[in-house]
């Protein structure tokens, strides 16, 4: 991580632990909003103003948190308004890092190599992990944001006319239902199969794999009424937040992180929805199982050979 904008270890994915030596996340450090007139947002100060071509995104498709606002992007129509690098998917010694792996880039904007070197170019003081998704404005050469749920309903609102209005992520009338299930849904599937793979002791270890797969067997209770979605009919951002962990789960939650109860394949009502999901259009472009499972094996607390394994097949879902 950087501490007062030195970089001061090789990387490791435990960040911090609690009591029971539980995983416990960072917090994102920089939670300014782009609005459509560039006035404040719900955190952080105004002048983000929504302008084509003002803004661009550094994510890695391994990352669940990053793939969230690809998936946003795409469904908004700002691929032209708001330009992309990705990231490789190996995690270095040194985190995230620019290069030539087969759908990676350079990046081209601000010539870092590593992606810490854009945390420290916008707080040369900065103390934390550097993390995607990054929203960053080319203007006044700064961070906006760095908060996934953040970055992900400004992509759905924030924008105004430069948006498609072809899918609303947040409705007004499902805003409660989908708090409510945003709610459960993160702290016990979406960062609970990282608090199972990066857990440091048994108790605490269990403690997540019990949520992660009580949450699954809700959400398959949930589906089984014949609802296409989450909240209904409508595709939600609860929806983009729930996939993101689903498409990933079999390829690296259930080995690599031994959630190892049940894959998501044989789910009979969350494995059409996930399909569902990735069927709409732009949402499969968001999706990179070779970045997936070359990042998440690359993490050597966890696979200290490197050895990425051939499986599993995805061909089923056209991946």
């Amino acid at each position: 991580m950087l501490v007062d904008g030195k970089w001061t270890t090789e990387w490791h994915p435990v960040q911090a632990t609690d009591e029971k030596g539980g995983f416990v996340r960072q917090t994102s450090s920089f939670r300014h909003w782009v609005t459509p007139d560039g006035t404040p947002g719900v955190t952080g100060d105004g002048g983000f103003k929504a302008e084509a071509g003002r803004y661009h995104l550094y994510v890695a498709y391994i990352c669940p948190w990053a793939s969230r606002v690809l998936m946003a992007r795409k469904l908004k129509g700002l691929e032209s308004v708001i330009s992309v690098s990705v990231v490789e998917p190996q995690l270095f010694d040194q985190g995230w890092h620019f290069g030539h792996f087969p759908g990676a880039n350079l990046d081209e904007l601000n010539g870092a190599e590593w992606l810490h070197e854009l945390y420290t170019r916008a707080d040369p003081h900065f103390t934390g992990r550097a993390t995607v998704p990054v929203l960053w404005d080319k203007l006044s050469g700064t961070i906006v944001n760095n908060e996934s749920a953040d970055i992900l309903r400004m992509l759905d609102s924030g924008f105004g006319d430069l948006a498609s209005n072809a899918w609303d992520l947040y409705p007004q009338p499902l805003r409660e239902e989908i708090d409510k299930l945003n709610a459960v849904i993160y702290p016990r599937l979406n960062n609970g199969v990282y608090r199972a793979g990066f857990a440091t002791t048994q108790e605490s270890y269990e403690d997540a794999f019990n949520d992660v797969f009580t949450m699954l067997e809700q959400l398959e209770s949930r589906l089984s009424d014949g609802r296409p979605f989450l909240c209904g009919t409508q595709l939600t951002e609860a929806d983009i937040r729930l996939f993101v962990t689903l498409i990933r789960f079999d390829v690296a939650y259930y080995g690599l992180f031994k959630c190892n109860l049940k894959p998501v394949r044989e789910y009979a009502f969350l494995n059409p929805y996930m399909q569902r999901v990735l069927d709409i259009p732009g949402v499969r472009d968001t999706v990179n199982i070779a970045h997936i499972k070359h990042g998440y094996y690359s993490i050597k607390a966890l696979n200290p050979p490197g050895i990425v394994p051939t499986g599993p097949d995805m061909s089923a879902y056209g991946l």
